[in-house]
């Protein structure tokens, strides 16, 4: 009886990821369209992780994540204070407050804005919660 019991508990176990709904995939276009990649783009590896500095060079926060919102990018999230990943402080920019430059001598990129640390500790947080949660 217990093997029976067991038995049942097991499949129902198994069984039950099946029966979980999931959302249904976005169909894609009709036809695949490819894109011309600019000599002054940049790519999304180079600005994940980059460091942020103030008009004075001073870093404020680092670039942690990028929004995009119907295929285009329409912010950054920054992080800002905070020490090995405790306490940081994550807000969202537009990218038109973000200046983004390649310093050809160091071979790296450089990302600047218009705004003390402090200044961005001050501003609406953003959190990774809910479909944004890691």
């Amino acid at each position: 009886m217990r093997s029976i019991a067991f038995a049942v508990m097991a499949a129902t176990l198994f069984a039950a990821p099946a029966f979980a709904e999931s959302a249904k995939p976005v169909a894609p276009p009709a036809a695949v369209k490819f894109a011309p990649v600019a000599p002054t783009a940049v790519l999304s590896y180079n600005l994940i992780g980059l460091t942020v500095v103030d008009g004075s060079n001073s870093t404020v926060g680092e670039i942690k994540d990028l929004i995009i919102n119907d295929g285009k990018l329409t912010g950054y999230i920054l992080s800002v204070g905070g020490f090995l990943g405790m306490g940081e402080h994550y807000v969202a920019v537009e990218p038109s407050s973000v200046g983004l430059t390649y310093d050809e001598s160091a071979k790296k990129w450089v990302a600047s804005v218009n705004a003390t640390k402090d200044q961005l500790k001050a501003a609406p947080q953003f959190k990774y919660e809910g479909k944004f949660k890691h």
